[in-house]
């Protein structure tokens, strides 16, 4: 008798797809690994999803809001919209100082995003947010423009925590918490 060892017989190459419709499973399959592969590699397990909603006080209908993740440190603004009816009133800017002041709750240290040249990126600058990179894209002589903020504040004394994870959007800023 031989003994030579076997190879066993080859699996079939994986199929690559290229897709415009992506299921959330298929979606949170991938976000999933990437979250356990970045957790193994870093030791930190700390991406949460953040959502600021501006809601209707009649129907409690979502009318536009802020939508990003926090994660290593970093607050991730994914989408900011507003409708047109609603901008102009400083809901805008106390949606973002929520977000993050969130962040800065959450241990984030910087905060980052990308607009659009046509879109909001004088909005961001008024609040403190710096450029970093400018990318062209179409219609022609509009670019991605990505801003950053520094989240960390200097320590100037005791300051009592407040739980923002539920509080509602009124068009009036929260009151102090009591110390």
């Amino acid at each position: 008798m031989n003994d030579h060892p076997v190879a066993p017989p080859a699996s079939p190459a994986p199929t690559i797809v290229v897709t415009e419709a992506l299921p959330a499973d298929d979606l949170a399959l991938i976000s999933d690994a990437l979250d356990t592969f970045n957790i193994e590699a870093s030791g930190v397990a700390d991406r949460h999803p953040l959502a600021v909603l501006v809601k209707d006080p009649q129907t409690g209908a979502v009318l536009g809001g802020l939508t990003g993740r926090t994660s290593l440190g970093l607050l991730f603004v994914d989408l900011f919209h507003l409708p047109t009816e609603l901008r102009g009133q400083g809901l805008g800017s106390e949606v973002l100082r929520l977000a993050e002041e969130e962040g800065r709750r959450r241990g984030c240290r910087s905060a980052v995003l990308y607009t659009i040249s046509f879109q909001a990126p004088e909005f961001y600058q008024r609040h403190g947010w710096e450029v970093f990179g400018e990318i062209p894209c179409d219609p022609p002589g509009t670019s991605r423009i990505f801003l950053r903020k520094e989240l960390r504040r200097p320590r100037t004394g005791h300051a009592s925590p407040v739980d923002r994870s539920h509080h509602a959007i009124t068009g009036n800023r929260p009151p102090a918490a009591a110390d």
